[in-house]
């Protein structure tokens, strides 16, 4: 075993500690957190305890960890950003709350994909309107030139694109 191995009885804190914020346990991360555990603390994945929080959908815990300093913008290992798992997966409060915690709302991985293509692939009608409320950039492109629209459509998205097509002129 090397110096830089960690024993068992850290191994299982770091265990508890994600699960916390899987589960959303604001109450349960507070005091460590108030303690001096870092707010960016990631697992092997990459996956810091705000990407935890928010995929699983805890706006309240999302909330804590932004307030003690978490990277709204901080990407996993395969380069998604929180608001991107949380459009992803539709869970809008959260997407709220990291909104609020100043996430960019055209945060993207090395994909090019944004919050708002995600939310448009996976047909999520709530989310793409809060995001556009946000000032998302409906044109913006991936590398290789798909923009939301495209995507909902490519995915087969029955409701975003009449979200996202141009206006018709009058």
């Amino acid at each position: 075993m090397n110096d830089d191995t960690p024993d068992d009885e850290t191994l299982r804190f770091a265990a508890r500690v994600f699960a916390l914020a899987r589960e959303g346990d604001a109450d349960g991360l507070e005091p460590l957190l108030a303690g001096g555990l870092p707010a960016d603390l990631a697992n092997e994945k990459g996956d810091t305890l705000l990407m935890l929080a928010s995929y699983h959908g805890h706006a309240a815990a999302v909330a804590l960890l932004l307030a003690h300093g978490a990277d709204p913008d901080r990407a996993n290992d395969r380069g998604q950003t929180p608001l991107a798992g949380t459009a992803f997966k539709g869970e809008t409060e959260a997407a709220r709350a990291l909104l609020a915690g100043g996430a960019g709302v055209d945060a993207a991985g090395p994909d090019g994909r944004t919050p708002l293509m995600m939310a448009a692939m996976f047909d999520r009608v709530e989310m793409v309107e809060l995001l556009l409320a946000h000032g998302a950039d409906r044109t913006r492109t991936t590398p290789d030139g798909i923009d939301a629209l495209g995507a909902a459509r490519t995915m087969g998205a029955r409701r975003t694109p009449a979200l996202l097509a141009p206006a018709s002129p009058d």
